[in-house]
């Protein structure tokens, strides 16, 4: 694999990148960092490896930074992908991380959501989560280009271009049409954001990896796909099966035989081996550009066991196939099966699901146009309203009779910067743990939210349920929703809209009528 770098290694058609996961702790000289710095150095000696993946506190548990160890490696001298996550870090914290990963040469980054905190000092962590991944690519594609913004003096700064290769995650293993379609509309916006490669969730279905290449070639995204490998041992898919870790698939088909393996002298150690080394096989002959290794306590020497046995079983890829049938039961697919080879044909399934359609949505679409839609009859009065109340001695009353029926309605948060209109009557803030504004995270399961496993749904699973019986389900992919503009925390979302303050009052062009305050913020 020569001196490319990880990014030219991606990008180049006939070279099959190859990543290798190490996973820090808690803790700054503890066994477990050691075994990563071990584990980096081997790296760097081998002509097989292309660079080292770090996680950001995996889990949801404090560890030692992934942006520090992706310096340290690259100081070793293996190319580093760092996983930038959203849970910890507001979007100033975010920007000044980028800012010491361009310092120090570390440009490979895999912009995620993150799973939700789990533990910290003293406690459960607050999480943060003020952007979602769409958006933190969006920064970066913008740091890319020469950031330009207003100093405190109101002067016109433009930063110097950053070299940032950005990817983004997405789940293909979902159960239910609704759970997997908003996976793929969120694929889109990140694609368009700036994604420059992806790499899928961890799953055991030979169908839904073909169905991701299958899915990225219809949309013409010229786009590097990593193919996503665990070494799975039995007591990790206990873990998975029972959702302990989101975002897994693991059936009990395949727990069942993990069991079985593990009565071997060797504990299952070969067979677990052996079927990733499968899996690098039929990824590499699906047309995935790499693989990204990871497993539990896998050495250095694992990883060769896995490339050596994967390329001399790759010709042969098509064999494998049938060893990789772990369907989740009764889940959905988006291209119909080929009976003749296991995987898909190109011809799309049926998406004949038929959610039904609540009161509460009925009655939001129908005030929703009245007040809100330009040519809505409340529309104009609404408008002269709140332009004679804004900056008035009724403001703070309007406000509040505001918040009483959003409250009720939607447990509002007062964010001030309203995405109702974009999730079908949905609030993001109150109703999303990660406060995701543009599509669904990769931890849901059976349609239901990870924080809350079988108690709520994903509010984006809901959203589609809204939407399809009036065929409109396809605008949670339309366009990117901004983070939310804290300058107007705690005032009244109507009048934000009604003067143009908004996101949504900037997209729909409004300005209120011979007024001269449009488009600006109170606070800023």
């Amino acid at each position: 694999m020569g001196q490319n770098t990880l990014k030219e290694s991606m990008l180049k058609k006939d070279e099959f990148t190859v990543t290798w996961e190490l996973v820090p702790g808690r803790g700054a000289r503890e066994e477990n960092q050691e075994f990563i710095f071990d584990g980096a150095k081997q790296a760097a000696e081998s002509d097989k490896i292309d660079g080292i993946t770090i996680t950001d506190n995996p889990g949801g548990n404090p560890a030692i930074s992934a942006e520090y160890l992706g310096m340290k490696a690259e100081e070793i001298g293996i190319p580093a992908l760092v996983h930038f996550t959203c849970k910890d870090k507001n979007r100033n914290q975010m920007e000044s991380f980028l800012y010491s990963l361009e310092r120090e040469n570390v440009n490979n980054i895999l912009v995620m959501t993150g799973d939700y905190p789990v533990g910290g000092y003293d406690g459960r962590s607050r999480p943060v989560y003020d952007m979602d991944p769409t958006q933190v690519l969006e920064m970066v594609t913008d740091l890319n280009s020469g950031l330009e913004y207003k100093d405190a003096f109101g002067r016109s700064v433009g930063l110097k271009d950053t070299d940032f290769f950005p990817g983004a995650a997405v789940s293909p293993f979902k159960k239910l049409e609704s759970e997997q379609m908003v996976q793929y509309y969120k694929l889109k916006k990140k694609v368009e954001a700036g994604a420059k490669f992806i790499i899928p969730q961890l799953g055991y279905d030979a169908r839904k990896f073909h169905e991701l290449i299958q899915f990225i070639e219809m949309n013409n995204w010229d786009i590097p796909v990593i193919g996503n490998v665990y070494v799975l041992s039995y007591g990790a898919s206990r873990a998975m099966n029972a959702n302990r870790i989101p975002g897994c698939v693991v059936t009990d088909k395949m727990v069942d035989k993990l069991a079985e393996e593990k009565e071997a002298d060797d504990k299952g150690k070969h067979a677990r081996l052996m079927r990733a080394a499968k899996m690098y096989a039929f990824m590499k002959g699906m047309g995935y550009a790499g693989v990204h290794l990871g497993g539990h306590g896998m050495g250095y020497e694992d990883v060769e066991f896995i490339i050596d046995k994967g390329e001399e079983l790759a010709p042969n890829w098509k064999d494998y196939i049938h060893e990789f049938d772990f369907p989740m039961e009764d889940g959905f697919y988006y291209f119909q099966k080929d009976s003749e080879t296991g995987l898909n044909t190109d011809k799309p399934a049926s998406k004949d699901y038929r959610p039904k359609n609540d009161l509460h949505n009925r009655t939001f679409r129908v005030m929703h146009h009245a007040m809100f839609e330009p040519d809505g009859f409340l529309f104009k009065p609404m408008q002269l309203v709140c332009s004679a109340i804004d900056d008035s001695s009724l403001e703070k009353p309007f406000e509040f009779m505001e918040r009483v029926i959003k409250t009720v309605s939607n447990d509002c948060q007062e964010c001030g910067d309203c995405a109702l209109f974009d999730l079908a009557y949905l609030c993001p803030m109150s109703q999303c743990p990660k406060n995701q504004r543009n599509g669904a995270c990769g931890g849901s399961r059976d349609g239901y939210c990870e924080v809350y496993p079988n108690e709520k749904e994903c509010i984006y699973v809901r959203a589609y349920d809204r939407l399809k019986p009036y065929g409109e389900e396809e605008q949670l992919k339309e366009y990117q929703i901004p983070p939310v503009n804290w300058d107007l925390h705690r005032t009244a979302s109507w009048l934000n809209f009604y003067m143009g303050r908004d996101h949504s009052g900037k997209r729909m062009g409004i300005t209120p009528p011979g007024s001269e305050k449009s488009g600006k913020s109170k606070k800023a």
